[in-house]
């Protein structure tokens, strides 16, 4: 989520995926050097005909890398919109990046800027401009469109572009600047100890010394890209294919055929209701791919369970209702119209009128889950408090050393910053060497200058445009920079980015701040929406920035090369990400309208941000008792499996480990409005597992190249399904529901 980085965060490829992916290498490294480099906590060891690389930050790597990454932005805002993910551009950079520089590398010559020598710094210098400029695309597909839809927010984006531009200008820059003095403590000083592997950062470094690993990692390097490239064309062709036959290319609507083919029984439609069919997304299916069978199967078995057991009984006995699809008011006599043929097919997953009626199965299933993201992902940072502890007060030790470094340098002593500065860098004899030069780190003024200058433009901005209290703004600060930390740490153990912990802990906390302040619900509603955006966008770009570190770490790139380069993506993405939020929301104008009937996109992540706003902030909307108590029972329990599995099994008992369920992909399968996209996760891991079985070095060869471009592929098809909205030659228009449940003829594929 390239891991799924979501919104909601789901388990990745875990240590032992990454070890594999060391033992395909027999073409390029011997066997024997494979053995004796299996210790992934110190740099690699590349292959001693790589030529020196003196200054890997080239301006066609980060060109390229922005191109690539702009690609990859464009996929995340209609994927992020359409079902919650949002996916990292780090694989798909390295790998089109290594193709295009190859190839420039090979037909240019010397030509300044366009030729030269290309080696795995400059390649990781790729990813990393790719990294930044694919990001911050998550606030776009959750609190902004929820303010719009919650109608804090009047207007419409196209008019507000500078206005919404300043939210991703704080976030991105915050988190950029914040996390920039954490990169040795994570990747350096503690990884070894918590076992931080950072799986996915860690293949990509891998991957990306294996293509450059003389003529054989080229060939192989070459089958990388072929893969990725045949399934990215195959998956964007597939999608915008599908728009004009969606239940023959995308949808099978298994029980809508049963329904029709039997004479209409309700019982198949009863069952296609709560959304058991089959979605060919190519996105899904490769993030599958990716995430591994514990996490398909923990998400999938949490699908079962909401969709399955608990949503169908809590309507039974009239806990909940869902909202019958079966009628339609006819325009001229403003009658209802029902049709019989489609009796028994209902909606469960409307957000709809909270307050004003019995709620949906999925506004009942959604506290359950987010209390369970919660306290998983607060239990991990809090048995590691003494690790937490440590790295703050490293932070603290650095900062005080540059201070009193410029100090110095002024002919000026202070004896606070003296007595911290000369314990800095005190315990570097106990961890894995920095091989990294002083001078090849972000200094210290930058990032300090930068955080203060952000903090105080975020205080003005967010006060002047968005009706925030300067406190507040710091607030959402401090919460930022803490949920950062939190994802950072679980993220590098199972490559689960937990935004909707640092997200919806932030709404809570300023659903308290705000209780009684005086503020209308639609101010506190926006203040809610725009802290909860601050974390969540602050903790995605900082997990983005600590993984580029780890891979540059891996491959001896210079930190400040990387840190440039990541900098100058995330400025292309500040105004990118909401251009695109403008086109997708001209072309679809129901992503802000919270009374459309239907949409081209689900908007999970808007409705859960939109819900937990009005819970927070609405007296009217309360979150039911019956829920409230499943909801503690539930994240008790997912704070128990962390505790026993921290402090019991360990030793000869770890082994059990790998069989324990993800909480973090159960709570994901409550929290989504149907299970189509945890079937088609379960499908793709069920693939890579048996490709695995039959062949792990083709799997390892071809296998994560044509996840990433499956993902990618479908993405850009969305941007092309929006220019064709928008152009009035889209699926809806020209295309074909046959095999769609479409009682009155009316659209009802997504």
């Amino acid at each position: 989520m390239a891991e799924p980085k979501t919104e909601f965060g789901v388990e990745n490829s875990e240590e032992k995926t990454v070890r594999e992916l060391m033992e395909k290498q027999d073409e390029a490294i011997k066997v024997t050097e494979i053995e004796e480099d299996l210790d992934l906590y110190v740099p690699l060891k590349m292959e001693a005909d790589i030529p020196h690389e003196p200054n890997p930050l080239t301006i066609r790597a980060v060109v390229v890398g922005i191109l690539l990454g702009s690609l990859v932005n464009a996929s995340n805002l209609y994927l992020g919109l359409k079902t919650g993910f949002t996916f990292s551009a780090s694989m798909f950079g390295a790998i089109f990046g290594y193709g295009i520089l190859k190839i420039m590398s090979q037909t240019c010559g010397n030509i300044p800027i366009l030729g030269g020598s290309f080696g795995p710094q400059e390649n990781s210098i790729v990813q990393a401009a790719a990294t930044g400029a694919g990001g911050i695309a998550g606030i776009f597909v959750a609190g902004i469109p929820a303010m719009y839809q919650l109608k804090a927010e009047t207007g419409n984006p196209k008019d507000e572009y500078g206005k919404i531009l300043t939210i991703t200008l704080v976030c991105s820059f915050f988190g950029l600047f914040f996390v920039t003095p954490l990169r040795k403590f994570f990747v350096i000083q503690v990884a070894r100890e918590l076992k931080m592997l950072f799986p996915t950062p860690t293949a990509v470094a891998l991957t990306i010394r294996s293509m450059h690993a003389g003529a054989a990692g080229s060939k192989e390097a070459m089958s990388k890209l072929k893969a990725l490239g045949v399934s990215f064309g195959a998956a964007l062709v597939q999608r915008v294919s599908s728009y004009y036959a969606i239940g023959i290319l995308y949808d099978w609507h298994f029980f809508t055929w049963i329904h029709i083919w039997s004479g209409y029984t309700s019982w198949a439609m009863n069952i296609e209701s709560w959304g058991w069919y089959f979605e060919w997304t190519p996105a899904f299916i490769g993030s599958g791919m990716l995430i591994g069978m514990n996490s398909a199967i923990s998400m999938f078995g949490g699908a079962v369970l909401a969709w399955g057991v608990i949503g169908p009984t809590l309507v039974h006995y009239g806990e909940c209702i869902g909202l019958a699809q079966n009628s339609m008011v006819d325009e001229v006599t403003g009658e209802k119209i029902f049709d019989p043929n489609w009796d028994g097919y209902y909606t469960f997953a409307s957000l709809k009128n909270l307050g004003k009626q019995t709620p949906s199965p999925r506004y009942w299933l959604l506290w359950p889950g987010v209390m369970i993201m919660v306290c998983c992902s607060m239990a991990e940072l809090f048995v590691q408090y003494k690790i937490v502890w440590y790295g703050l007060s490293t932070v603290g030790r650095d900062m005080c050393g540059g201070i009193n470094s410029f100090l110095v340098k002024r002919g000026k002593h202070v004896a606070f910053f003296e007595k911290r500065a000369a314990k800095a860098g005190s315990d570097d004899a106990n961890f894995v060497q920095d091989t990294a030069r002083p001078e090849d780190q972000v200094k210290t003024w930058v990032w300090i200058v930068g955080l203060l200058v952000t903090i105080i433009v975020a205080m003005v901005v967010f006060a002047l445009l968005w009706g925030m209290h300067p406190g507040l703004t710091v607030l959402a600060c401090v919460l930022g920079f803490l949920f950062s930390f939190l994802a950072i740490q679980i993220g590098a153990v199972t490559d689960q980015t937990p935004l909707t912990a640092a997200s919806k802990a932030s709404q809570l906390v300023f659903g308290a701040a705000t209780k009684n302040s005086g503020l209308t619900i639609k101010d506190a509603q926006r203040v809610n929406l725009v802290a909860g955006g601050l974390a969540s966008g602050a903790a995605d770009v900082a997990t983005s920035l600590t993984g580029d570190f780890r891979t540059g770490f891996l491959l001896g790139t210079p930190p400040v090369k990387q840190w440039t380069a990541q900098a100058i993506g995330t400025f292309v993405a500040v105004f990118l990400a909401p251009g695109l939020f403008v086109l997708f929301t001209s072309a679809y104008p129901c992503i802000l309208d919270p009374d459309a009937d239907k949409c081209a996109f689900g908007i999970p992540s808007v409705s859960a941000w939109k819900a937990v706003a009005q819970a927070v902030t609405d007296p009217n909307v309360s979150i039911p008792l019956t829920s409230g108590i499943f909801s503690i029972v539930m994240g008790v329990v997912s704070i128990l499996q962390v505790v026993v599995r921290h402090y019991y099994l360990v030793g000869e008992r770890e082994w059990i480990r790998e069989y324990l369920p993800n909480w973090g992909a159960i709570a994901l399968a409550f929290v989504l409005p149907n299970p189509v996209f945890t079937t088609a996760s379960l499908f793709g891991a069920i693939v890579a597992h048996c490709w695995r079985k039959w062949n792990l070095k083709s799997f390892d060869i071809y296998g994560y190249a044509t996840a990433a471009g499956l993902i990618a592929g479908e993405g850009l098809g969305g941007v092309v399904g929006a220019a064709l909205q928008l152009g009035g030659v889209s699926g809806d228009v020209l295309g074909t529901q046959i095999g769609c449940p479409a009682p009155f003829g009316e659209p009802s594929c997504p």
